[in-house]
């Protein structure tokens, strides 16, 4: 199957179980890779026929940043979700959201799930 990818969607949003993750927004990242048959749109060269990345990316940062998702494995899954349900060409999707200051001594911490049809 052909992966289309989404790499560090840049969202700010409410995540988190302390007080302060629960009235400041901070960065959350999200990578987005969804597996499709891509070739019906090489063929047409129409976008009716692809999995658009562009409104997939706009669409995610969207339901991240209005979410406001105490755990980030309840964001993640979530995120699955919606691409499954919104983009039926998607036959499988690996998200992965990444809280950058969550962790003072790390980049990053996150949670990655695959979620199919």
């Amino acid at each position: 199957m052909d992966k289309v990818i989404v790499k560090n969607i840049q969202c700010h949003g409410i995540l988190g179980i302390n007080p302060d993750e629960r009235v400041n927004k901070q960065p959350i990242l999200v990578n987005v890779i969804m597996e499709a048959d891509t070739r019906k749109a090489a063929a047409t060269k129409d976008i009716v026929d692809a999995v658009n990345y562009y409104d997939v990316a706009v669409r995610t940062k969207a339901f991240v940043e209005q979410a406001e998702a105490w755990l980030v494995e309840t964001l993640v899954n979530d995120v699955a979700a919606m691409i499954l349900k919104e983009y039926p060409l998607v036959q499988q999707v690996m998200v992965r959201v990444e809280k950058p200051n969550a962790v003072e001594f790390a980049e990053s911490v996150g949670v990655e799930v695959v979620r199919s049809r």
